[in-house]
């Protein structure tokens, strides 16, 4: 008896449930809302909060640590720039993902047109062959790459330059990856605009390259801003070709990644050092997405453009 009457309390309890909920939709609605919202942000800030609780415990009290940093140490912050010049690994950083973006753009922009605003047989199938190249795996580019850059293929009888350990070493695989999403995008732009103001300055004397530079890109700026944000993001975060293709010295071009990687010594590792150079290192890149939030989201969400 006491099974019966606990199983038909739960069935009450499940049909009262059912009710309020019909009836009153926009409160399960809100509750949804709450419990994905705080999902969301648990996973997302919840690794930055670790990162602070590391940063903060000193080295010799990272045993045992529990949710609250054990101690109090900022000057942890202070000791990444004293122990490695990490302002040279940022910097490195900040300039190869500017060179990429700067190369993606020009080369987008101009592939993005050609596809966007020009009716040829096969357009569509050559598209979706670039978006294709974008999936393949790093890896799979790993070694042709390294033979290529260290000199040792012949290209029409002459060596290969030496490029290992420059720039472009990472500048040229990373925006070559990127290339395929952003002539995607910028296509996309670009096929929104008016043919009548092309025309127009086709009338005035100005050729293709120079509407594309005096009429598309500007009226397009919302699209062109958000693909250059979004390859600088993606070349300053990459892992891959940063960790590789370098030696690791600020002087050869490494980038924040091998800053960090730079407190793991063979006989002990500084966690705590780590954690702080991870925090500034992030800090670019969130200057950038709070400065240029509404930027990327009007270029994400723009409209077709009417004459």
């Amino acid at each position: 008896m006491a099974d019966a009457s606990t199983a038909d309390e739960s069935d009450n309890v499940v049909e009262r449930t059912a009710s309020k909920a019909i009836h009153d939709p926009d409160t399960v609605y809100r509750w949804l809302t709450y419990v994905g919202l705080g999902f969301f942000l648990t996973v997302s800030l919840f690794p930055f909060y670790w990162l602070f609780v590391l940063a903060l415990t000193p080295t010799n009290q990272m045993a045992d640590m529990g949710v609250v940093p054990k101690g109090f140490n900022p000057g942890a912050f202070l000791e990444v720039f004293e122990t490695v010049p990490f302002h040279l690994y940022i910097l490195n950083s900040v300039i190869i993902a500017a060179l990429s973006t700067i190369i993606v753009l020009f080369v987008g922009s101009i592939a993005g047109y050609v596809f966007g605003r020009y009716e040829f047989r096969g357009r569509t199938p050559l598209l979706l062959l670039t978006l294709v190249i974008s999936y393949f795996p790093p890896v799979a580019f790993l070694i042709p790459l390294y033979r290529l850059f260290t000199g040792q293929v012949s290209l029409i009888g002459l060596e290969s330059p030496e490029l290992y350990n420059t720039p472009w070493s990472i500048v040229m695989p990373l925006s070559a990856i990127t290339m395929p999403l952003i002539i995607f995008l910028l296509t996309t732009f670009y096929r929104q605009i008016p043919d009548g103001l092309e025309d127009a300055s086709r009338i005035e004397g100005s050729t293709r390259i120079g509407a594309l530079w005096r009429i598309i890109v500007p009226l397009s700026a919302p699209g062109v801003a958000t693909a250059g944000i979004l390859t600088f993001i993606i070349v300053y975060n990459e892992f891959f070709f940063s960790y590789l293709m370098v030696t690791g010295t600020p002087d050869d071009w490494a980038p924040i990644l091998h800053g960090i990687f730079a407190f793991q010594g063979t006989q002990q590792v500084e966690y705590n050092l780590m954690a702080a150079a991870s925090i500034i290192g992030v800090i670019p890149m969130a200057v950038i997405v709070m400065v240029a939030q509404e930027r990327i989201v009007s270029g994400l969400t723009q409209g077709a453009l009417k004459e």
